[in-house]
């Protein structure tokens, strides 16, 4: 769509500080009880973009209403939902298939404690998402581990050799990401066929956490797992929601869909019975709306994000090639390959947090082969992605004895351009610093510079040279 900038908004910071946002409440627990302003927090799984205007204005048409009381589940809910997975992703279901879940990881909890007896075991693929562990050792179940196999690109395949090696009768349910979180993997409909084929011989459940599947970057097509064939319908529960698409994390507007009515019928009546089937007031109305008016909206998210990815692996490639992003094939992570760098796990984290100012996902959180790794979010908006430009690079190769200099923040203020190169040299030797910028912005007012740190350095040992200011759009420069 030729007018995306004027119909939605991916470039305003928005101060999430004081409005409960989990990603900057918990940075004392994280970060050994510091709270550092200059932190960015690029960690937890949601978007620095605006929630859709479509959705905010339905939950404010609702609001309008005096009475805020019990309410029936909307007629139209699981018609709108099973229309948009048949549209999307070729998926037919049944509208008895469908029922609420009060969240992903809760429902995996309620999976594990309806299934899955004390005795029995719970099957994961590290490295992956951390609850996927959590929820069946938290529910005194055992964990066996089927590692995925590392592939030369980066990328990760099925061990299914090691599958069958480590499934016993025991082995009662299977938690599989699809896509992979953090790999950003679509799972391919050969590898999905071939698991259904074996967790149906072992009698085994399959979850299918789809949450990222309205995601797929790059012109990839997600393939639900119970849609490749009859044998893995009968042994899948799928669990889907719109809040990472549609950035509404904070309504819980989750839902499993269970084409075996062997399954489906037990776990229903199981919902049912302890009251665990009914959202909110809102969660409905929002889930409509998300997936009545957004496909436009979704579509010109996953190119900012797409845009987000190219600049991460840009700049690594060109500044830091020791780290190695996955490019993720659905989702708005990037699993960086830091090994290269040849640091513990500590000295890892340690370097982004009070380094490069960096709060990103501990890679060992999603298992011993995470470690090496760190996962950053990249659903942020332009402004953040240039100021953290800077902080990205774990070893300023600019530094000179005591001349430390650290470019913290640039800010754009109504801006529509970028600095793409700064040049500054010292009276002390012939050293010059070259910090590089990106922005893809139009029509500049007002550029400024806020802070410039200058560590250990006395102010008059450096000076400003010059400033390239660069308009891509015109395809002009300017020297100041």
């Amino acid at each position: 769509m030729s007018n995306d900038c004027q119909t939605y908004d991916f470039n305003t910071v928005i101060d999430r500080r004081n409005s409960g946002a989990i990603k900057y409440a918990r940075i004392p627990a994280m970060c050994e009880g510091t709270n550092d302003p200059d932190l960015i927090p690029l960690w937890i799984a949601d978007m620095d973009y605006p929630t859709p205007h479509f959705i905010s204005e339905a939950l404010q048409h609702r609001l309008q209403h005096p009475i805020l009381g019990y309410t029936d589940l909307p007629a139209e809910l699981w018609p709108t939902v099973s229309r948009w997975i048949e549209n999307l992703h070729g998926w037919h279901t049944q509208t008895e298939w469908f029922h609420f879940i009060p969240g992903i990881v809760k429902g995996i909890g309620l999976v594990i404690n309806h299934f899955v007896g004390k005795d029995e075991k719970v099957i994961i693929q590290p490295p992956v998402y951390h609850p996927f562990r959590l929820v069946p050792e938290g529910n005194n179940r055992e964990v066996v581990c089927n590692p995925l196999l590392e592939n030369p690109d980066g990328s990760y395949s099925m061990d299914f050799d090691n599958l069958e090696q480590i499934t016993d009768n025991k082995c009662r349910l299977l938690i599989l990401c699809n896509p992979h979180n953090p790999g950003g993997i679509i799972w391919d409909r050969a590898t999905l066929v071939r698991l259904a084929e074996f967790c149906h011989k072992h009698s085994i459940i399959v979850i299918s956490d789809e949450i990222h599947s309205d995601m797929a970057l790059w012109g990839n097509t997600h393939i639900p797992f119970a849609s490749v064939s009859p044998k893995a319908a009968e042994c899948s529960i799928t669990f889907g929601a719109p809040s990472k698409t549609f950035n509404m994390a904070g309504m819980v507007s989750s839902y499993t869909i269970i084409p075996s009515a062997k399954l489906r019928e037990p776990f229903f009546h199981w919902l049912d019975v302890n009251e665990l089937a009914s959202p909110d007031i809102f969660a409905p109305i929002a889930t409509i709306a998300a997936f009545t008016h957004g496909a436009e909206w979704r579509q010109t998210m996953l190119r900012e994000i797409e845009k987000n990815i190219l600049f991460t692996e840009n700049y690594c490639a060109n500044h830091i090639p020791s780290i190695k992003p996955l490019r993720p094939q659905a989702s708005f992570l990037s699993w960086l390959d830091c090994r290269g760098l040849g640091l513990t796990q500590v000295q890892l984290n340690d370097l982004f947090v009070k380094k490069a100012k960096l709060l990103l996902n501990d890679g060992t959180m999603f298992g011993t082969e995470g470690t090496g790794f760190s996962l950053l979010r990249v659903a942020y908006c332009e402004q953040v992605r240039v100021s953290a430009i800077y902080p990205l690079h774990p070893h300023n190769p600019y530094q000179r004895k005591s001349h430390n200099l650290s470019l913290f923040h640039l800010g754009l203020n109504h801006g529509e351009i970028g600095i793409t190169c700064a040049s500054y040299s010292t009276t002390k030797a012939n050293d010059y610093l070259h910090v590089e910028f990106s922005s893809h912005q139009r029509k500049s007012h007002n550029l400024s510079l806020f802070h410039l740190g200058l560590n250990q350095t006395p102010p008059d040992h450096l000076r400003l040279s010059s400033v390239r200011v660069q308009i891509p759009w015109l395809e002009k420069e300017l020297f100041l």
